[in-house]
């Protein structure tokens, strides 16, 4: 039978932590087989504020709103985790974090041996990467778990990142080299809830359904091609003067917004998207539209824990 100390080295705890969401998963280390998992609205954002409120030492606060988590998937799974080590990516490193670190310069190398990491107990914070002018956090781990799934060649890489604030990222001789970020997710969000635009597309709706793709490669061609601020604006006309369905309308604005970020993308280029399922046919279709081949998708949630088992490897 395996003792306490053998069962807490087949497992770590894999904790993204952002703005607003929480989400910690217990992982078994052999195989990356996800265990359990616990998710809560607990952010970042709401966790700063509470610790404000507090006289606690900053990192014993945040550390007691894991550890309640860690206790209650524990008693979940039955397996001891008090001593199980915690690796966190994403806004913990931040200035509202549980630490604040500095970001690392790039390039940085996909073993994540050189990621600015920062120990605390058992905790493990992994910080950000900055090429001077831009910034991530979150997306260098996924980068660093996707190091083991790229072909190797001398020729540069493309990830292709999707999200609130997407990345584009090149990859040469295993390093990260250079990297973008879009206000794609962002956008859509205030447009599509804040502006005049807002009573012109809904919720619902599918990609499969023809007229709900036919709009999505309208827009991604409009993007790609058009003034983005005119086009922005045929949202509305496309209710009130074709009659488009608010839901099949929202699937425009879609691919209009992914369509004008595609723009930095030479076509022709193949990328690596690693994305969730959410975006992975969004940004998978507007890619054939736009002749930019996609090598293969990387499952964002996978690259993530095995990002970070890679960073928990490099400090062992």
């Amino acid at each position: 039978m395996m003792n306490i100390k053998q069962q807490q080295m087949n497992y770590f705890l894999s904790c993204d932590w952002g703005t607003s969401s929480f989400r910690l998963r217990l992982v078994e280390t052999s195989n990356l087989n996800i265990i359990a998992e616990e998710k809560s609205g607990a952010g970042i954002a709401g966790t700063y504020q509470q610790w404000q409120q507090t006289s606690l030492a900053r990192e014993d606060f945040f550390a007691s709103v894991i550890n309640r988590q860690i206790d209650t998937l524990a008693e979940r799974t039955g397996i001891p985790l008090q001593d199980t080590p915690v690796v966190l990516s994403g806004m913990a490193s931040s200035s509202i974090g549980m630490v604040e670190l500095p970001y690392k310069e790039l390039p940085f190398n996909m073993s994540g041996a050189d990621l600015a990491v920062h120990t605390f107990n058992r905790f493990i914070i992994i910080s950000g990467a900055t090429n001077g002018h831009d910034v991530m956090r979150g997306e260098e781990t996924k980068i660093a778990g996707c190091g083991s799934l790229l072909p190797h060649t001398t020729q540069d890489q493309w990830l292709l990142m999707p999200g609130t604030h997407p990345k584009h990222v090149v990859v040469n001789r295993h390093q990260a080299i250079r990297f973008q970020t879009f206000m794609t997710g962002e956008f859509f969000d205030l447009l599509s809830t804040h502006s005049i635009l807002a009573a012109s597309v809904e919720n619902g709706g599918t990609l499969d359904d023809p007229a709900s793709l036919a709009c999505f490669t309208e827009g991604v061609q409009a993007g790609r091609s058009d003034n983005l601020l005119h086009a922005a604006f045929m949202v509305r006309t496309n209710q009130l003067l074709k009659k488009i369905p608010a839901a099949h309308n929202r699937f425009y604005l879609s691919g209009l917004l992914i369509g004008a970020e595609l723009k930095a993308v030479p076509p022709g280029t193949p990328v690596y998207l690693v994305a969730g399922p959410q975006h992975a046919p969004l940004y998978t279709l507007a890619c054939q539209l736009l002749n930019i081949p996609v090598a293969t998708v990387i499952n964002a949630d996978e690259a993530l824990v095995r990002g970070q088992q890679a960073v928990i490897s490099n400090r062992k």
